[in-house]
């Protein structure tokens, strides 16, 4: 089944899209999710790369579009859900352990995070399978705080359903364009790490200035 990828495009994909295509030309809809599964967990895998060239393979009848969908979300599940069980092997206390030797944090960090988790986890599992980078982190807090198993995968299915759908789709639309996804894609794991950063940096210099001693105080 290789050669119905390869002869499709004008030259034969390299890096993760030729790794991609192999295993989708190779297993198919099994393939795909495997893919999705390793990205979960190795998050430099791109979803952006994966995802559009496995609605193109639709496109060439490698495989069904449903069934793109379909393996592709349950791989997603199957990542997040192994995320979720370290989180919860981890525990809470363990995490609390591990903050209180971290420089620049406090023990009120964390007890914060823990209270918005508490408020709003249900939104964060959701919404954050549909952003880079997010996507794969938010499911180990969730099982730090033992998020309800069931509601966790159920939250993880739909969130992981519609972001995968809507790059399948873009991919099988687009043909041998498919890559045009990963560019603009790109751009938007961009953003949001370039906000994740900023939010660092902010952080850490407000907690130096809280460090530093008051120009009225050392005189």
């Amino acid at each position: 089944m290789t050669t119905v990828l390869l002869s499709a495009s004008d030259q034969s994909p390299g890096g993760i899209a030729g790794w991609a295509t192999s295993l989708v030309d190779t297993l198919g809809g099994p393939g795909a999710g495997l893919a999705i599964a390793l990205e979960n967990l190795f998050p430099p895998l791109p979803s952006e790369v994966i995802l559009p060239l496995t609605g193109f393979a639709a496109a060439q009848g490698v495989l069904s579009l449903p069934l793109a969908i379909f393996w592709t979300t349950l791989g997603s599940v199957v990542g997040a859900a192994a995320l979720y069980w370290i989180g919860a092997l981890l525990g809470r206390d363990r995490v609390r352990r591990i903050w209180a030797r971290m420089p620049l944090v406090k023990a009120s960090d964390l007890t914060r995070t823990e209270e918005w988790f508490e408020k709003h986890g249900t939104k964060a599992v959701f919404f954050g399978r549909m952003v880079p980078i997010f996507r794969s982190l938010i499911s180990v807090p969730a099982g730090v705080e033992r998020m309800p198993l069931l509601v966790f995968l159920g939250l993880t299915t739909l969130g992981s359903a519609i972001w995968n759908t809507v790059l399948i789709l873009a991919g099988y639309l687009l043909g041998d364009q498919w890559h045009l996804v990963e560019q603009y894609a790109g751009i938007l794991s961009k953003v949001v790490l370039g906000l994740v950063l900023l939010a660092v940096v902010v952080f850490v210099v407000k907690r130096l200035g809280e460090r530093s001693p008051h120009p009225d105080r050392a005189n």
